[in-house]
């Protein structure tokens, strides 16, 4: 099995079991023992690779124990935390993988609830865990972009060398993404000034940095908008046909809007935009082709599995201001004005606990 297959299928798992999870013995069990496993490749029931509770005394701390242990030989690989699912996951309150991590020769650290694995190495400083993780797989949310990575973490591909490097530059461009989107969201006055003096020769006055501190803003927002429709654009225009027995017709993911038949109904790109959003959000939870989108005369329906009375939203886009209609368990309906369509992203829990609902 595959590294993406074996993450997919935990994922799945842990979708469908994590409501029913009660303890943190149960999260070992039914998750965590499944991902050192299937997806890192040890053999759980070898108690030369894998240590439950392992203890060892450390200065005046006496028989205090980390969930599990991970090893080759006499060297450590792993040394894992857990926690029970759906809890947060701190360092703060796993000071004893801290202190493992710190005292013994191991070089990487797992803290888990389950669902979410942060991975921890000692880029900061030698023999000492850094506080912030280096690689974190959400099951809730796989970006694929780290199965290379964690590829490297698997038993049999494991190399402290190549792991520790590879380690270090997913750390710095997770967190230079995470300080490029706060200057995004609220620019700082230092790349306020940088990129005004590649526009003008103004000098930053109090006033003209206000201005330009807004002008930065809402050229930032549009730009994000502007690259969030463009991805949609292109993401349209290479999906595949639909078969004709397919319940989305052809003729609504055309992208020129055209009147179906005689019945005056006109598909425009702003819905087909918000169906994709709709997608998006939801195929984490259920398959995306079950998203599917029916449109009327008064108002265009995304449904589950084409069953109309499986309603997940109403989109009403010809007024003057565009409106979702959300529902509920009971379907109850809730009204959203939209500003844009991307302020769709805004309703994403209620749109995932909807389809979620629909799908058991």
């Amino acid at each position: 099995m595959s590294i993406d297959q074996a993450v997919s299928a935990l994922a799945t798992k842990v979708r469908d079991l994590k409501s029913i999870i009660e303890t943190e013995e149960a999260t070992k069990t039914a998750f965590i023992i499944p991902f050192i496993s299937t997806v890192l490749g040890y053999d759980v029931t070898d108690p030369r690779e894998v240590i439950p509770e392992y203890t060892a005394d450390i200065g005046t701390k006496k028989g205090e124990k980390v969930d599990f242990a991970i090893k080759s030989g006499d060297d450590f690989r792993f040394l894992i935390e857990c926690k029970k699912v759906g809890e947060p996951l701190d360092l703060n309150h796993a000071n004893q993988l801290v202190r493992y991590f710190n005292v013994t020769d191991t070089e990487f650290a797992i803290l888990t609830n389950g669902e979410v694995y942060q991975f921890y190495a000692q880029l900061d400083a030698a023999n000492r865990m850094d506080e912030r993780p280096f690689m974190t797989l959400d099951l809730s949310a796989v970006d694929a972009r780290i199965f290379p990575h964690l590829e490297m973490c698997t038993k049999s591909n494991f190399d402290s060398d190549t792991i520790a490097a590879s380690a270090e530059e997913l750390k710095y461009v997770s967190e230079l993404r995470k300080a490029i989107a706060a200057e995004l969201k609220e620019p700082s006055v230092d790349w306020v000034k940088l990129l005004s003096s590649q526009v003008t020769t103004r000098r930053m006055t109090a006033a003209n940095l206000e201005l330009f501190t807004r002008l930065t803003a809402t050229a930032a927002s549009q730009y994000l908008r502007d690259e969030t429709n463009r991805r949609l654009r292109s993401a349209q225009d290479l999906e595949e046909p639909v078969p004709a027995a397919s319940p989305v017709p052809a003729a609504e993911l055309s992208t020129k809007p055209e009147p179906d038949g005689d019945d005056g109904i006109i598909t425009t790109d702003e819905e087909i935009q918000a169906h994709g959003i709709i997608r998006a959000i939801c195929c984490s939870d259920v398959a995306a082709t079950d998203i599917t989108m029916r449109d009327a005369k008064s108002y265009c329906a995304i449904l589950y599995k084409d069953n109309n009375r499986k309603p997940i939203a109403r989109l009403q886009f010809d007024r003057k201001v565009p409106r979702i209609i959300l529902f509920d368990a009971e379907k109850n309906e809730t009204q959203h004005d939209l500003d844009a369509i991307e302020d769709i992203y805004q309703y994403a829990d209620e749109l995932r606990a909807r389809v979620r609902s629909l799908a058991e």
